[in-house]
């Protein structure tokens, strides 16, 4: 935040000017450890501030807050300051919108905040794990580690999103090309032969018919077509934005064949990670369970976890509340269970966790594997179509002229 000053230096010169700090407080701090006496401090708020649109656009990948998460924990453990250390990472860090972030952290910190409450004011950077996390790590004196173990879990769910990614990269790309291939064929290759059909008025097949009746329907209402889908699109967006439309689609997906067992794996596992991490840094269950509620991203999830909490307060433990509802699986609550006996609850849910993402991976693989021949095929049935459809019609033409 800008502030503007008036002042007077220490050989009683007036002056004015701005300064950028976290509040009142820490503006009247630096320009005191400039050698200013401030007379007064106003803040300058532009009526654009360029700062917080780029802000609001501009995306902080979790890798970046991974490697400014190992790194933080490298310089404390070697013996540098928090403040110091967070002015170090500044100075090296590319994304201009983390840059900014660190550096308001960093001048909370010297207004007296601890660094569990600077890192809480800015969420799009830092989640309310993360820095719940952190206040653990500094009420235990082991911040160092916690840190370590905050980038690991996110580390853990950068690489599984990138996998995902990786093995749909060749599926969309090959239906993009098809779909800019047929779409050549029928705009441009297709009226050129349908205006030499009519010009030799002979009786064309019936698959040839048939594809330039298609032809002919798609330019007549294809803009409509489009304008109909689009607006499918944006309301059915709109729907699933209310709650009951969310959680109507989050049910619906965790339904479904193939992708609703991948996402059924990926959420148990998610859950898994998050309480292995937060019971290991010291946080009480219950508290434990509401972090995890808040990280899940699926409502029908969530809706399970909330009930699985107002249990275990009345005193059913975790693993009694989740055998009682399906979404948890009996592996997962026959490892929690062993998990509550022998006091190694964390361990168990890292176990369990790497093996629903392990199923996740496996069962993702095979979908994509099945998904590329089935799209071949189909593409090469509609290419071959037309194809075959202009290729008759030649050949009839060829057959009235013989």
């Amino acid at each position: 935040m800008d502030f503007a000053y008036v002042a007077y230096t220490e050989d009683r010169r007036l002056v004015k000017g701005k300064v950028s700090a976290a509040n009142e407080q820490s503006a009247t701090e630096l320009l005191g450890y400039g050698g200013y006496r401030v007379v007064s401090l106003k803040s300058a708020t532009p009526l654009i501030n360029m700062e917080k649109l780029e802000g609001y656009f501009a995306r902080i990948k979790p890798a970046e807050i991974v490697m400014f998460s190992r790194q933080l924990a490298l310089l404390l453990e070697s013996g540098t300051d928090i403040v110091t250390a967070l002015d170090l990472l500044q100075e090296q860090i590319a994304n201009q919108t983390l840059r900014r972030i660190v550096g308001e952290v960093a001048s909370d910190i010297r207004s007296g905040n601890p660094l569990s409450v600077a890192l809480s004011r800015h969420p799009r950077a830092f989640s309310p794990m993360y820095h719940r996390a952190i206040a653990a790590g500094e009420q235990g004196g082991n911040l160092e580690l916690v840190l370590r173990q905050v980038a690991a879990h996110m580390e853990s769910s950068v690489q599984t999103e990138k996998r995902i990614k990786g093995a749909l990269t060749y599926p969309v790309i090959v239906v993009l090309v098809a779909v800019v291939v047929v779409l050549i064929l029928m705009t441009y290759v297709l009226p050129a032969f349908t205006s030499m059909y009519d010009q030799f008025g002979v009786e064309l097949p019936l698959i040839t018919r048939i594809l330039m009746a298609i032809a002919d329907w798609s330019s007549r209402y294809g803009v409509f077509l489009i304008l109909a889908f689009l607006v499918g699109v944006v309301g059915f967006y709109l729907y699933i934005r209310t709650p009951a439309g969310r959680y109507w689609w989050d049910t619906t997906v965790l339904r479904l064949p193939v992708l609703g067992r991948i996402v059924h794996l990926g959420e148990l596992g998610r859950c898994c990670r998050t309480m292995s991490l937060l019971i290991r840094i010291g946080l009480p269950l219950p508290e434990v369970m509401a972090m995890t509620i808040k990280n899940s991203g699926n409502k029908a999830m969530e809706e399970s976890l909330t009930g699985v909490q107002q249990d275990l307060i009345q005193g059913d433990g975790l693993s009694r509340p989740m055998a009682k509802r399906p979404l948890f699986l009996p592996m997962m609550t026959q490892m929690v269970k062993v998990g509550e006996e022998s006091g190694g609850l964390d361990n168990t849910l890292d176990t369990v966790a790497d093996s629903f993402e392990m199923e996740a991976g496996d069962k993702t693989s095979a979908a994509i594997a099945m998904i590329q021949p089935v799209m071949t095929i189909a593409i090469g049935l509609t290419v071959g179509f037309i194809v075959l459809a202009m290729v008759s019609a030649m050949y009839s033409i060829y057959s009235n002229f013989g």
